[in-house]
């Protein structure tokens, strides 16, 4: 591991269940690569020194040949497992239950593997070069401050689906940038050129396209793991007899900032997040891949 640099973490162990097949998962650039590899390609070359997966022991062996295997031998990578009984707990689980824990959970795996400050972001997502960048400027300018961290956040209008709704944590922000909520708000949608979400009582409320929104992209100090493993151990005291409960990522920033033991500023960046949210989504990320690729932005062979 290169200790010098920060560390991309990955979460990826929701890939096999999510597409059935890890051979499956959608073949977006005009040579073949993935929305992960783009991920990768930028985190590199935005100066970020190795990258950390989160997958599952199911699929180890297709995930190295379809992943791993195809990026060049001089990047740094290495894996760890997601599964039920990947962190400790002093409570009891329900013998029933077989899905892991969520994207709280999906980090927490990581903590062995990464000995400084790294960028978390979900495998399949585009977030674009200069994402990346922001994230690996604000970790390599505020190392001293081991307690703030950041969310490299989007505009929303940047992060709708043209074939359906999406579920998006809009961010609310002091003065300084600095989140003091994250809300999350389910069934957003365009209309005639205006955005909706769908409230508590099933109400429409407009939003502007301006808010500030969560795709799980955060740069963190390392001491975020011992926060997640404090609110892991309360999670499970709490919910260990529950089959489907999930242990969210931002559901800790927000007792961390509401608990006073930490910050998270917001760094916006202007990029156009893609994602595979429908099946109709593929053109149209295929389309916007090929024209950064025509304007020179990627190669049209990322390795």
């Amino acid at each position: 591991m290169n200790k010098s640099k920060p560390t991309l973490l990955i979460l990826a162990a929701g890939l096999g269940s999510r597409y059935g097949s890890l051979k499956q998962i959608d073949k977006i650039g005009p040579s073949g690569e993935r929305i992960i590899d783009y991920s990768v390609y930028d985190a590199i070359r935005a100066g970020f020194g190795d990258v950390v997966y989160v997958i599952r022991k199911s699929f180890e062996d297709e995930f190295k040949e379809v992943i791993i295997d195809s990026l060049p031998k001089e990047i740094e990578t290495s894996y760890v497992f997601q599964e039920l009984d990947s962190i400790e707990s002093r409570y009891e689980v329900n013998s029933n239950r077989i899905k892991p824990w969520g994207t709280g959970h999906a980090l927490l795996t990581a903590s062995t593997a990464i000995d400084d400050s790294f960028a978390v972001i979900n495998a399949d997502d585009f977030y674009g070069f200069n994402s990346f960048k922001l994230a690996y400027e604000y970790l390599t300018s505020t190392n001293g401050n081991i307690t703030e961290h950041s969310l490299i956040g989007f505009k929303l209008i940047n992060t709708l689906s043209d074939y359906g709704s999406v579920s998006r944590g809009v961010c609310q922000v002091d003065e300084g940038n600095y989140i003091t909520s994250i809300v999350e708000r389910t069934e957003i949608k365009t209309e005639n050129g205006n955005i909706f979400f769908k409230d508590e009582n099933s109400n429409w409320i407009n939003l502007t396209g301006e808010e500030i929104i969560s795709m799980n992209m955060f740069a963190f100090k390392k001491s975020i793991f011992k926060k997640y493993k404090e609110s892991f151990d309360n999670f499970i005291k709490q919910n260990g007899n529950d089959l489907k409960k999930e242990f969210y990522l931002p559901s800790v920033i927000d007792e961390l900032i509401k608990s006073g033991e930490g910050k998270v500023k917001v760094v916006e960046t202007n990029e156009q997040w893609f994602g595979l949210t429908y099946k109709e989504d593929k053109i149209i990320v295929k389309t916007k891949i090929n024209e950064l690729v025509k304007k020179g932005k990627y190669p049209s062979k990322l390795w």
